[in-house]
């Protein structure tokens, strides 16, 4: 479907739909996206579909869960559109934004900034949440009723937190790996002292662990699915903390499932390997 708010760079024919990479100006962000849709074959006949966003780990794009996680076959098959948005504003040329792997361009939280250099640019949450999924409801074949959230590492984190701060958005939730305490990791403080500032109750908002032991009801009734590999090293350096957003659940009577995979590492083979149950949770929920 053309519109002239979105340039289409590229169309694949895939298991009868189509992968497309889009770009187009962002007001939010004030610079070009770029962003990623899988359309199934029933999308391309006309229906609406049900969509989920997947939102991706540092130093990814929108390019990397397309590519590398085997989901349109199976996406296909339940009629489910897939999105990955870019993880960081590209282009910006901001002082020192290219310094570190885990901070700066490929790794913007999922939220918006309020320190400078970076509040201009930074604006993920209020992209995602405000512009790019409007924007796709309106302009490609998506039902903006039925819209899952998941996503990998600093992308679980997104997912979480953000399916969290907007009720209501996303009818149902999964991550793999993700970075599930960030105000108790490396990781998650750096980014957040960087982008928010010193006040640590500000922090606080973007913690799903937090933001979860904050409910009142179960916000994701029909339950939440989390995938750990064992042998990440990044569980072993205390980045994800599962058990923490484990026990927030519990607190909250939220239904989790939350599967500790022996052997698996941090990677895209652990995405791929799982990558189906977690398209079949949503598509459960979604229907």
């Amino acid at each position: 479907m053309s519109n002239p708010t979105l340039e289409l760079l590229s169309a694949h024919a895939c298991f009868g739909g189509e992968q497309r990479f889009y770009q187009h100006s962002s007001r939010e962000i004030g610079l070009p996206m770029k962003f990623s849709v899988y359309l199934p074959p029933q999308a391309l006949q006309g229906e609406k579909v049900p969509a989920l966003l997947y939102l991706a780990g540092l130093t990814c794009d929108e390019k990397t869960f397309m590519e590398k996680a085997g989901a349109q076959r199976l996406a296909s098959e339940l009629g489910l559109a897939l999105v990955a948005p870019d993880t960081s504003p590209r282009g910006a040329n901001v002082p020192g934004e290219a310094d570190a792997w885990d901070f700066g361009v490929g790794a913007g939280f999922y939220l918006d900034a309020t320190q400078a250099p970076w509040k201009q640019h930074w604006r993920m949450e209020s992209y995602l949440a405000g512009e790019l999924m409007p924007l796709l409801s309106a302009q490609l074949p998506i039902d903006k009723a039925r819209i899952g959230i998941f996503g990998h590492s600093m992308g679980g984190h997104g997912a979480l937190t953000l399916a969290l701060r907007h009720p209501g958005m996303f009818k149902s939730l999964s991550a793999f790996a993700p970075i599930a305490a960030p105000t108790q990791c490396p990781w998650g403080r750096k980014a957040f002292g960087g982008y928010l500032g010193r006040d640590e109750s500000e922090w606080r908002k973007h913690d799903a662990s937090v933001l979860m032991a904050l409910q009142e009801t179960p916000p994701y009734p029909g339950g939440i699915l989390i995938d750990q590999g064992l042998a990440d090293k990044f569980l072993l350096e205390m980045q994800l903390l599962p058990e923490t957003f484990e026990a927030a659940c519990a607190q909250a009577g939220q239904p989790l499932t939350l599967r500790r995979q022996a052997g698996y590492d941090h990677g895209y083979y652990f995405v791929q390997s799982f990558v189906e149950d977690h398209l079949n949770h949503h598509a459960q929920q979604l229907r």
